[in-house]
């Protein structure tokens, strides 16, 4: 039995969940990237008040760390880990790409097919990495100028799934007939299975080392 409070920072929107055995309680959102920072502790004290439960029964903090936004992902981090600090509790860390992976995997029925998640980025630049179906790595996360060639040895005998909010940037110059498109899902139920994965295998991050990925160097420019 695990009772983990799960927080998500990393794209436009947030969320905070709390899940038993990987299966929602309850869960909230917010749609104003801007409020992330305020949205996160007031929507943790919401949930566990609503659900009447006390940190004391929660068995650990999880939280995505990236590639994503990247005011998110150090505000989400940040929370996670000062509830750790705070209640005594491990943290759990997922990452955003395989996130956002599992919730496609598990709504498809097709075996032969790999999976490629892409974060907007800026420009025609994407955060992806690409999945097998058993959603193991076939290329870590990383950061990537979209352009024709782009996932073309794969494609030639594999059928690809892209999604995404960075979807539409391939979307718009790929002629190759193995490319697949979808929406995402909601990630936050894949988020709960995940962590709960890692809470039973105990998986857990360090709290002085753990650190947002985001796959490449800030760039402040406009």
């Amino acid at each position: 039995m695990a009772t983990i409070i799960n927080i998500d920072s990393s794209l436009e929107t947030a969320s905070v969940s709390i899940a038993k055995n990987g299966i929602i309680l309850q869960h909230l959102v917010n749609d104003l990237q801007k409020q992330h920072a305020s949205f996160l502790h007031i929507a943790v004290q919401k949930l566990t008040n609503d659900l009447q439960i006390s940190f004391d029964e929660v068995d650990a903090i999880s939280c995505t760390i990236g590639p994503g936004s990247y005011t998110g992902l150090r505000v989400g981090l940040a929370a996670a880990k000062g509830f750790c600090y705070a209640l005594n509790k491990p943290l759990i860390t997922i990452g955003t790409l395989e996130a956002m992976a599992h919730s496609m995997q598990k709504h498809q029925t097709e075996v032969a097919l790999y999976y490629c998640p892409m974060i907007d980025a800026r420009r025609m630049e994407v955060y992806t990495a690409l999945y097998n179906n058993e959603l193991e790595e076939i290329k870590e996360a990383y950061a990537v100028v979209i352009n024709e060639q782009f996932c073309e040895p794969e494609l030639v005998n594999k059928k690809i799934l892209f999604f995404g909010n960075g979807m539409e940037k391939y979307k718009n110059i790929v002629t190759n007939k193995h490319a697949v498109f979808a929406d995402i899902k909601d990630i936050y139920n894949s988020i709960n299975i995940l962590s709960y994965k890692k809470f039973m295998e105990n998986k857990f991050a360090s709290l002085a080392a753990a650190a947002p990925l985001y796959a490449k160097e800030f760039y402040n420019g406009v």
